[in-house]
């Protein structure tokens, strides 16, 4: 009874420091831009629930048993309820481990009986906290320190050998993304001058940047990152790692992908994220993360 018992321990310690660690980076990556940091606080919380889920009941697992049981077997059933409530479009790997695994650890705790209760409270508890305050030392500095001087104005950014004007907030700036890649490409030929409105015909002053061009202009500390575009292995390098900060990003704002002018092929292009990744997405993908900034050349009439 012994080893069962500790093998429900390990199991559930196991679940929960994945999404103390999941958690914790998603908080900062997609979450942390609420303008009121008790909202912010709300969404970090939302996204450790589960870890927090976990840890809970396996400490009512171990200090009673049969109530822990039961209620990891609810858990199980009621994640399975809702899958099929929702038709969720997942895999079947990911539905056995938000399914099976709460049932599996439920029998578990149901016949075994984890001593001593000292040491598997430390680790049910322990390890997913500690998971959690490592993972999360580094966004947390980071999201403290970043800069952020409030213009959501047209902005002149200068770096790496590339001069651009970027959109003001307004049509030309998805700030709170829901764009996909036909409707950005579009809505830039629209753009007036002053990239406050749209007009009825193409004006053609805005488009869509570059990967290269989004690289060269990300920041960090209100500095250029020095990013620059690897040709031969289509890959960016920067001198430090970008931020999601002004004046490229406004950090109060859901938008963390920008769309490029640049297709990967027929179905897909690709995006810039606020941290300097680079990846390949459906054009057709519009979540609330993703939309686009317009820019153009300094003193440009016509693209």
């Amino acid at each position: 009874m012994n080893l069962i018992g500790w093998i429900g321990v390990l199991l559930v310690t196991l679940a929960a420091s994945f999404w103390s660690f999941w958690g914790t980076i998603e908080a900062f990556h997609e979450g942390w831009w609420q303008p009121q940091l008790g909202m912010r606080l709300l969404q970090t919380a939302a996204y450790l629930s589960p870890a927090v889920v976990f840890s809970g009941l396996a400490v009512l697992g171990i200090r009673w048993p049969r109530v822990g049981a039961v209620l990891f077997l609810l858990l199980g059933a009621v994640i399975a309820t809702l899958i099929i409530i929702d038709r969720s479009s997942i895999s079947i790997q990911i539905i056995l481990c938000l399914t099976a695994l709460p049932m599996i650890v439920g029998l578990l705790f149901l016949f075994g009986r984890p001593q001593p209760k000292a040491a598997a409270y430390a680790v049910a508890m322990g390890i997913p906290l500690l998971i959690l305050l490592g993972s999360g030392a580094e966004p947390v500095y980071r999201v403290c320190t970043r800069f952020d001087d409030g213009d959501r104005g047209e902005r002149l950014v200068e770096g790496q050998g590339v001069t651009l004007v970027w959109a003001p907030a307004g049509p030309g700036w998805s700030r709170d993304g829901g764009v996909d890649w036909h409707e950005a490409r579009e809505r830039v030929r629209y753009l007036t001058e002053d990239g406050l409105s749209l007009a009825n015909e193409p004006q053609d002053f805005w488009r869509l940047p570059t990967r290269e061009e989004v690289v060269c202009s990300l920041t960090r500390g209100n500095r250029n990152a020095g990013g620059t575009w690897d040709p031969v292995r289509k890959q960016p390098d920067y001198e430090r790692k970008p931020d999601k900060e002004a004046p490229l990003w406004d950090p109060y704002s859901p938008l963390i992908y920008l769309w490029t002018s640049d297709e990967a092929d027929e179905r897909r292009a690709w995006i810039v994220v606020y941290h300097g990744g680079i990846y390949a997405k459906r054009k057709k993908l519009a979540s609330p993360s993703i939309g686009f900034r317009a820019v153009c050349k300094p003193g440009a009439t016509k693209l």
